[in-house]
């Protein structure tokens, strides 16, 4: 039977509440092993969940230093590629302490269901870089 729609949410609810809180080790549970990321200036397979978790750890300034206080998400599209795997794209919704929406970003995620939980495998940010660096830039923060 496929994945149903209330447990991919539960999952996406559970990465952002992870990434509001910036919970390294929680969201890197969130993921299958290896996992991958995948965008235009970065490719990248990680072996172990406490790798996942001191890579997630070292962007958490960047996203501070951009006033990011809480995150949501849209589900834009979902193909169940078998009864285990799953392709969804979302959006995040960034937003700082006032609820004011800072930017978003588009992702692709094949997921798969394990034994003990669905599982996010391969992510593929879409737009990620872009759209932190224009809001870093109206906010006249230097990322070098």
């Amino acid at each position: 039977m496929a994945v149903s729609s209330e447990e991919l949410e539960a999952h996406l609810r559970a990465y952002e509440q992870a990434l509001s809180s910036f919970d390294a080790k929680r969201t890197a549970e969130l993921w299958g092993v290896p996992g991958t990321i995948i965008s235009d200036a970065f490719v990248g397979s990680l072996d172990s969940r406490e790798a996942m978790a001191a890579g997630l750890e070292q962007s958490y300034p960047v996203y501070q230093r951009l006033g990011l206080h809480h995150v949501e998400h849209q589900t834009l599209h979902r193909v169940d590629l078998t009864d285990r795997l799953l392709l969804i794209q979302v959006r995040w919704l960034f937003y700082d302490s006032a609820g004011n929406l800072l930017t978003d970003g588009h992702y692709e995620y094949l997921l798969r269901q394990d034994d003990d939980m669905l599982r996010t495998y391969v992510a593929v940010a879409i737009d990620e870089q872009e759209k932190l660096t224009q809001l870093a830039q109206r906010q006249g923060i230097d990322l070098g």
